[in-house]
């Protein structure tokens, strides 16, 4: 498996979300993990809201493993929070945060978090709060690192104003067919086209390869938000015909070569895998070992729907 730069280390190319084990039974999840594990995956991808209630992915996943103390130093856990849906809100606070990491220890029954990522931005963040929390779960370590989720390049730098920590990652939506942090740049300045548009202050991939920051793909196979996978979808049956010639010319399955577009970009990009199918993690993964070359990459990005002027 290849890696990538994370914060002061580094870190697998493709990760394991755990969104969907809500309704898996133990055997199922330990044969997930197993798979993810043998598949060079020590990355596990979490956070509070998943299950439809808080904490129940993170609970199921600790059930289900039974993690001894040696295996889960072997392994890197990330969680995020910030989403209240009981409440239909975002919440920043220092309370808020404080007390949801303290949740997401006691349900993935753990000393510590690896990663905790704010997840979506609460409209009224207040960046003394956030920094007084980060600082508190910092020095009684019970967080190693941090970061964000969906953020934007102005709404990091306002974090920044008073966070001290590194923010090591971003985790973004981003497929072969939902481009437009990649394809906005590309079609910059064309009077008339949608895709030139500049959306969430633009550059925010430029932005987090400037800073340090990690890229993390999330829905790396959708079609768009949340509207079905691209992947042998017959309405992208132009995309499915260049994926299934080179998935046949590298001797890998087509999301293979869905997972390697992401990871040939030069940000060293993240992927973020949602399925709970074992031999999917494992198909998948094969892709970040697959170095697409620039046409290639680029004939995939065009099939995608994206303007090249």
């Amino acid at each position: 498996m290849k890696t990538v730069p994370f914060g002061s280390t580094t870190a697998p190319a493709v990760i394991a979300g755990m969104m969907r084990i809500d309704d898996k039974d133990d055997a199922h999840i330990r044969t997930l993990y197993r798979a993810a594990r043998d598949a060079g995956i020590d990355f596990f991808d979490h956070a509070d809201i998943y299950g439809g209630s808080m904490h129940h992915c993170e609970t199921r996943f600790a059930d289900a493993l039974q993690l001894s103390s040696a295996e889960r130093d072997e392994i890197v856990l990330q969680t995020k929070c910030g989403i209240v849906p009981a409440q239909g809100m975002f919440d920043f606070s220092y309370e808020h945060i404080t007390a949801q990491v303290e949740g997401s220890l006691r349900a993935l029954r753990t000393d510590r978090i690896d990663v905790l990522l704010l997840h979506r931005p609460d409209a009224l963040v207040e960046p003394d709060e956030v920094a007084r929390a980060f600082d508190e779960l910092e020095a009684s370590g019970k967080v190693k690192a941090f970061g964000v989720s969906n953020h934007t390049p102005r709404q990091i730098d306002l974090l920044r104003t008073a966070v001290r920590q590194p923010l090591v990652a971003n985790q973004l939506q981003l497929s072969i067919t939902h481009a437009p942090i990649i394809a906005q740049p590309v079609a910059a300045n064309m009077a008339g086209s949608d895709q030139s548009i500049v959306r969430d202050g633009g550059g925010i991939v430029e932005y987090c390869r400037i800073n340090g920051i990690t890229i993390q793909a999330w829905s790396p196979f959708q079609g768009g938000f949340f509207t079905g996978v691209f992947l042998g979808n017959p309405e992208y049956a132009e995309l499915n015909a260049v994926i299934d010639r080179l998935a046949a010319s590298y001797d890998v399955t087509p999301i293979a070569i869905a997972t390697a577009w992401i990871t040939r970009h030069p940000a060293k990009m993240q992927v973020v895998l949602g399925t709970t199918t074992p031999q999917r993690v494992q198909d998948a993964a094969a892709g970040a070992d697959v170095e697409l070359t620039r046409a290639e990459w680029y004939e995939l990005f065009r099939a995608g729907g994206h303007l090249l002027p």
